[in-house]
Parts: C-alpha cells; structure tokens; sequence
C-alpha cells in the first residue's frame, strides 16, 4: 500500500504565494510514488489530518505560523510524523534576536542591531544619535519574525525615517548594522554540508523579489569562486549554527562575506523548494536530483523533533 503524504501549504504568512509553490513542486515529484494531497492550514486543519489519516505532514509552509512551532506543535500533539524543525529549533530560528543571541554566544559572527519599539516614545534626533553610535549608517530595519526579506529596508539617514514609517505595523523590529560584501548561502542536511551558493542580485539586495521573479535576473554562482579554505569555513560555520539551534531535517543559512569574514544573517528552517529555490539548485549541483532530495526530507520526519 502506498504512504500517505499530506502536504501542509499557504497558510496565513506574506509568503503564502511561495509555498504554494513548494507545495506544487513537492506535488508534482512525489505523486506517482505516494498517496498524495495539499491541504491547507484552515480551521479544519485537524478534522483533515484525521480523515486522511497521513504518514507523513510535508511541511511547506514558510514564514508565521508555519515556520515558528505554531503547526509543529499541532503535528506533535496529533502524533503525526513531520518534516523540517521541531517546535522550540523553528520559533527559535525564525524569531532574528534569540537566534542572534544563541549565534553570539557560539562565536559565531553577525551584525550588530538593537530592538526598536515603536510604542516607546523616542525623538527622531535621539535615535539618529543611537544609531550612529552604535551601528552608524547604512543600517537594515527589519520585522523579527519574517521570512524572505519580507519587509526588509537597507537605509541611509536619508531615507530612515521614510522605511520605518513602513513597519509602523509591527510592535518592535531590528534595526541592524548593514554589512556589504558577497551574498552567500549554504544548505545543511540533517549533519551533513551540503554545499554553498553565492547571488549576484541585480536589485539592492537579495530581496523578496530578487529571490522569487525570474524577471529580476538574480546571477546564480555555483561552486562559489573562493578559495577552499575560505568554504570549509562557512560549510562549518553553518553547521555549526544548525546543531546550534538543535535544527533537523534541511536548513539554508544566509551569509554575507566582507572583509574575509563572514557574517551569519539567518538560519532558514523551511528553504523554498520551488524552480528558482536554492537548497534544490545546490542539492543538484552535488548530484541529488530534486525526488531524491524530496524523499531524504521524507524519511527523515519523525515527531519530538
């Protein structure tokens, strides 16, 4: 008899639209092999999970709700096996200052920030000075629970004001000292260094654009042209982070290397599994087709992950 794949997608995150490509992607490879459905995480996630009774949840939700212990705690509950990080790994992960903190007090190097709220009053002056003390400009504000660049602004002093106006939304966001230099991105997969892939967007930065129009002409650079000590780092580096955070499954980190140092920016728990993902792209440069990939995500669930 054939095993049941229930995949979880869309959700209710800004990154709703990827993981309905995720979830297709996922779809379309493992369909022959598997009894196979989507299903979305509504008010009848749980009566749905009953009825079809799956033996796996694929877990392609990116972002709130999906990325941040939200849905691994009903699957644990449930006792249904599932792909990706446990409940504590992807709230950790997905929320920037604990991960940052748990990143400092490994040695691992990441830019300096500090928290901003915006129901604590503080003069525009005072705040420029803050800034400049601390981090100095450019800096990049950013919510702290957002996958994809989502709402990601580098800004000078020109236009910070303009850019944080636009987070107004959120309670408090991180603003973080802006680090130039090479984009580089590496995937772990379960103990293993997958390997790295350096981006050549045409954009600002590796925006939420960048990462998922084709139009944007993001240049993909696969080996990355570094010298193999300098890899062996950041492949480290990376691991390191993962077993850190005590993360299972696969995971991309995201780095920027300036100065000969590289700066560890986020660690992502669920990686896009679409034609324009990453984690796939460097899977295949290492001769792991994207079924095979599928399929180790697979027999890697479990529950008390």
């Amino acid at each position: 008899m054939k095993k049941k794949i229930l995949i979880i997608a869309g959700g209710f995150s800004r990154e709703r639209e990827i993981s309905l490509k995720t979830a297709k992607g996922v779809f379309l490879e493992i369909k022959k092999k598997y009894k196979t459905k989507i299903c979305e995480p509504n008010g009848n996630l749980i009566k749905n999970l009953r009825a079809f009774k799956p033996d796996v949840v694929f877990n392609a939700l990116h972002g709130r709700y999906g990325e941040d212990g939200y849905i691994q705690s009903i699957l644990e509950s449930e006792k249904i096996k599932y792909t990706h990080s446990g409940v504590l790994s992807s709230s950790i992960a997905i929320d920037k200052e604990i991960s940052k903190k748990i990143f400092i007090k490994n040695n691992i190097l990441t830019p300096k920030y500090f928290k901003f709220r915006f129901n604590k009053f503080i003069k525009k002056s005072e705040l420029i000075r803050k800034i400049k003390s601390k981090l100095n400009f450019p800096v990049v504000i950013k919510p702290f629970n957002e996958g994809s660049s989502v709402e990601v602004y580098i800004c000078s002093k020109k236009n910070f004001f303009k850019n944080l106006k636009k987070l107004s939304s959120y309670k408090e966001i991180m603003i973080e000292k802006y680090i130039p230099g090479r984009e580089i991105q590496v995937a772990i997969m379960g103990k293993k260094k997958l390997g790295a892939i350096e981006l050549v967007p045409k954009r600002k930065f590796y925006d939420y654009k960048a990462k998922y129009d084709i139009k944007s002409k993001t240049k993909h650079i696969i080996p990355v042209k570094i010298k193999e000590e300098k890899m062996n780092e950041v492949l480290s580096i990376a691991l390191k982070a993962h077993k850190a955070i005590d993360c299972k499954g696969v995971t991309r980190s995201d780095f920027k290397f300036y100065n000969n140092k590289f700066y560890l920016l986020e660690i992502n728990t669920q990686p896009g599994m679409t034609e324009l993902s990453l984690v796939p792209e460097i899977a295949k440069f290492n001769n792991i087709s994207f079924l095979n990939l599928i399929e180790w995500i697979i027999k890697d669930a479990s529950i008390q992950r």
